[in-house]
C-alpha cells in the first residue's frame, strides 16, 4: 500500500490524491442518482461553463501562493469587459470591427493590468493586508462601474465575436482550448520561471526571501498585476459568451474560486500549492454544480453546497495535518 501511495506521489504528486477522490465520488454519487449525468450532454455544459470560472481562479491563485487574496477579480473582469464594450460600441456597436475588437480587448487588459498594479504598489510598498487592499478595490470597480453604467448592462455586440464563447475547434469549445492554454501558461510560470520560485519564496516567509536577495516589492506588484491580467482575459469571455457586459456579472464566482484552490491543496497561507490539481477540483465543482441541477436544486442552494464544502475542506485539511504531526 505504501509502496503504491508512493508510486502515484512520484507520478501525479501527493496533492492530486484529493481533488482526483474528490471527482470519482461525484461521478459515482451523481452517475448513480441521475441517469442523464453521464452523458456527453453533461460534459459539454461543464465544457462550456468551466472556462471563464477557471480563468478567474487562475487569477485568485498567484496572490494565494504569496500568502495574501485577491477579492477584485470579478469585479475587475466585469470592469475588463465593459471597457471592450464601450470601445465596441464607439467603433459602431454590433457594426465594429476586428481592429475594434482587437483595441477593446488590449484595452480590457490593461484595465485589468491596472487594478492589478494599483493593489500591488499598497500592499507591497505599505504592507497592508491584501483582504483589505483588494475588498477596497472590489468596492470601488463595483461602484465605478454601477455610476458608469446606472446599474444596467450593456449588450449589441458584432456576431463575430459570438465563437469565443459559443464555437468549437475540432469539438472542443474554443473557451475550453483558452483556459486550457491559461493553465499551460500558468503551470509554467510558476514551476519554471524565476518569478514563480520568487512567488513560492514570499508566501512561505517573506522576510527569509527579501535577505535572499528576492526583490519582493517587485514580485508582488507583477503577481497582482497577473492576476488582474488574467481576471480580464475571464471578463473578454463573459462579454462573448452573455453576449453582454454588467458589473455584477459572476458575483459568486468569488467564493468558488477560494474553494477551488484550497480543494486543490493550495496552503491559504500561501507557498504551497500547483495549477494541475486546482485545475481537477475546477472540474469537480463544475460537475458537482451540474449533478445539482440535473436533481433539480436551484442555484441559491448550489451556492449553500459550495460554502458547506469550503468548510468541510478547511476541517478535513487541519485533521490530516494533525494526523501527520501525529505520526511524525
Amino acid at each position: 500500500m505504501n509502496t503504491l501511495a508512493a508510486r502515484f506521489n512520484a507520478i501525479f504528486g501527493a496533492d492530486m490524491a484529493g481533488p482526483l477522490a474528490a471527482l470519482a465520488i461525484v461521478l459515482i454519487v451523481f452517475g448513480f442518482a441521475s441517469p442523464h449525468f453521464l452523458t456527453g450532454a453533461t460534459f459539454g455544459s461543464v465544457a462550456f461553463q468551466l472556462p471563464e470560472l477557471g480563468i478567474l481562479t487562475l487569477a485568485m491563485l498567484m496572490p494565494i501562493l504569496t500568502g495574501g487574496l485577491n477579492l477584485a477579480i470579478t469585479f475587475t473582469a466585469n470592469i475588463a469587459g465593459l471597457t471592450l464594450a464601450w470601445t465596441l460600441q464607439a467603433n459602431g456597436g454590433i457594426d465594429a470591427g476586428p481592429a475594434a475588437f482587437l483595441l477593446g480587448s488590449l484595452l480590457a487588459l490593461v484595465v485589468g493590468a491596472a487594478s492589478g498594479l494599483v493593489m500591488g504598489l499598497v500592499i507591497a510598498f505599505t504592507r497592508a493586508h491584501p483582504i483589505l487592499v483588494s475588498l477596497s478595490m472590489m468596492i470601488f470597480l463595483r461602484g465605478l462601474g454601477e455610476f458608469l453604467t446606472r446599474g444596467g448592462d450593456i449588450s449589441g455586440f458584432p456576431t463575430f465575436i459570438a465563437p469565443i464563447g459559443h464555437g468549437s475547434v475540432l469539438g472542443i469549445p474554443i473557451p475550453l482550448l483558452i483556459l486550457i492554454a491559461c493553465v499551460i501558461a500558468s503551470h509554467v510560470l510558476l514551476a519554471r520561471s524565476k518569478l514563480g520560485f520568487s512567488t513560492y519564496m514570499i508566501g512561505s516567509n517573506i522576510e527569509s526571501a527579501r535577505y535572499s536577495g528576492i526583490n519582493t516589492r517587485k514580485v508582488l506588484v507583477l503577481v497582482y498585476m497577473l492576476s488582474g491580467v488574467m481576471a480580464a482575459v475571464a471578463g473578454i469571455i463573459m462579454l462573448a459568451r452573455f453576449n453582454s457586459v454588467r458589473v455584477g456579472h459572476g458575483e459568486s464566482y468569488l467564493l468558488i474560486t477560494v474553494l477551488a484552490c484550497f480543494l486543490g491543496g493550495i496552503n491559504p497561507f500561501g507557498g504551497f500549492g500547483r495549477v494541475l490539481p486546482v485545475f481537477v477540483a475546477l472540474v469537480v465543482l463544475q460537475l458537482l454544480s451540474s449533478g445539482l441541477n440535473l436533481l433539480g436544486a436551484n442555484q441559491h442552494l448550489t451556492t449553500a453546497v459550495w460554502g458547506i464544502l469550503l468548510i468541510v475542506v478547511m476541517v478535513l485539511r487541519w485533521f490530516s495535518a494533525k494526523f501527520i504531526t501525529i505520526g511524525k
